[in-house]
């Protein structure tokens, strides 16, 4: 029994898409929204304990990196998830709060005006390091392959999923939408890069409409930083690194009106507190 129990990462995804398929049945959703997402759940279910179970019976290298990475697109579906509770129309309220902050942070402090002093170098490095926050997990865990230290895939897993699932889970309570679409063309970047047009249109594709509170994005980039820096300690360059780039992709959401900056603030609240829950579960065991 102990060769089958679940890592930790994965009793975090079993416990997030069951939070979902029990949602699915409390909130006004469409009606084949309860049924696919408890089917979905229970497939994930299965899939773990299968995959737990042959781990168990044949212990080889290709199941064992399987395991590993499989958690990476069940945090991309967790987000697609959360686009079927989306509102049938939204009120704006919380966002004609925020945008004020927002106005303060980059109008009234001058980031706004700091950012593109140099031109289109600064607004297009912003634009590319926050297409590169889904390259993240995948560039984390090949780093702990590089260095052979993939038994520590969990170790980065655990918190990074932690805090990139609790942001989705709150999206249904906190109804919105992005400053770039409620605030049309007000405090929009000066430069229109070919990197900002990229970004619009994968978001224009992939994005969803429930929330944007908390910033997942920020929420991910930061825990990645953290959670690096506890499965990495030898390598301080890495969580460096990732913690530069979660600055980065911050001032870019907020920057290129894709999140607020309440947003950012929210979801760098949760990577800390997933970090705190990893550190305290670290000592008890």
């Amino acid at each position: 029994m102990a060769r089958l129990a679940l890592r930790r990462t994965e009793w975090v995804l079993v416990a997030y898409f069951s939070y979902v398929a029990i949602l699915a049945r409390l909130l006004p959703v469409k009606p084949p929204v309860p049924t696919v997402t408890l089917a979905l759940t229970l497939m994930i279910i299965g899939g773990y304990g299968l995959l737990a179970y042959a781990v168990s019976l044949r212990r080889g290298r290709l199941l064992g990196v399987i395991r590993d990475w499989f958690p990476t697109p069940l945090l991309i579906l967790g987000y697609r998830e959360m686009g079927w509770f989306a509102p049938a129309e939204h009120t704006f309220e919380l966002e004609r709060t925020w945008v004020v902050w927002d106005r303060f942070f980059l109008n009234s402090m001058g980031v706004k005006s700091l950012i593109e002093s140099l031109g289109p170098v600064l607004p297009s490095l912003l634009e590319i390091s926050y297409s590169l926050v889904y390259a993240i997990p995948y560039f984390s865990l090949g780093l702990l392959y590089a260095y052979g230290h993939r038994e520590r895939a969990d170790r980065f897993l655990f918190p990074f999923s932690l805090a990139v699932l609790s942001a989705c889970a709150l999206f249904p309570f906190f109804p919105s939408e992005p400053p770039r679409t409620v605030f049309p063309g007000e405090d929009f970047p000066a430069w229109i890069t070919i990197f900002r047009r990229f970004n619009w249109g994968l978001l224009g594709s992939y994005g969803i409409h429930t929330s944007v509170f908390p910033s997942a994005h920020v929420s991910g980039a930061f825990s990645a930083a953290l959670a690096m820096r506890h499965a990495l300690p030898e390598k301080r360059w890495a969580w460096r690194f990732l913690l530069l780039m979660a600055v980065l992709i911050t001032t870019a959401t907020i920057y290129g009106r894709y999140h607020y900056l309440a947003d950012g603030a929210a979801g760098l609240a949760l990577a800390l507190a997933a970090a705190l829950v990893t550190r305290v579960a670290r000592v008890k065991s």
